[in-house]
């Protein structure tokens, strides 16, 4: 078997990671996982070690992908879940082979086998998906502020107030960008021959 991954329950949040390898939806969308390898890649970092993917293994995982990210958009906005992304979520969620497995320090973990393949990790991501939009962890489904990436996220913080994926990224983002539209206003507002 290989080695046990992270209990996803207890604050990393697979699912929403996993569909912000699409980021920009709303501007120019940038795919981060654009080669099967790159797949195999984000699946190792995330704890989901797989030996290979196939271009077709891709195509699945970006349909689960863009199926949760319905899933989580609508039920950040407390609309009615699409009916075919709850298909696809759940019998993504049914085809794994992973195993729970409890910890000596008493926390479940997943864990994929040592023949496991993508869908396999594949599986324990829909798992993840369908327990955050279910609402069984603590912390609410929102969607990034930025109108560029809309990115569904899962906000764990104490006011459940956050705006942004990231603030490393949209955040940062959006605030440069009205301190030089505060910049701009201020230079078009002195007088003449004051700079």
């Amino acid at each position: 078997m290989r080695a046990a991954f992270p209990d996803f329950r207890l604050g990393n949040v697979l699912a929403t990671s996993f569909t912000g390898t699409l980021s920009e939806r709303h501007g120019d969308a940038v795919e981060r996982i654009p080669t099967p390898q790159r797949l195999v890649d984000w699946l190792v970092v995330n704890g989901l070690a797989v030996d290979s993917c196939t271009t077709a293994q891709l195509e699945l995982a970006r349909e689960l992908r863009e199926a949760i990210h319905a899933a989580a958009t609508a039920s950040a906005i407390h609309e009615a879940l699409p009916a075919a992304a709850v298909r696809i979520i759940n019998d993504f969620s049914v085809r794994g082979r992973a195993s729970a497995v409890l910890t000596p320090e008493g926390n479940r973990q997943w864990r994929l086998g040592s023949d496991s393949c993508v869908e396999d990790a594949l599986s324990v991501i829909a798992a993840d998906a369908i327990s955050i939009i279910a609402g069984e962890r603590d912390g609410k489904l929102a969607l990034c502020a930025s109108p560029t990436c809309r990115a569904a996220f899962f906000d764990t913080s104490r006011s459940r107030s956050r705006r942004w994926c990231d603030m490393n990224t949209c955040g940062n983002r959006e605030k440069k960008a009205r301190f030089h539209a505060n910049q701009r206003k201020k230079r078009t507002a002195a007088p003449a021959g004051v700079s």
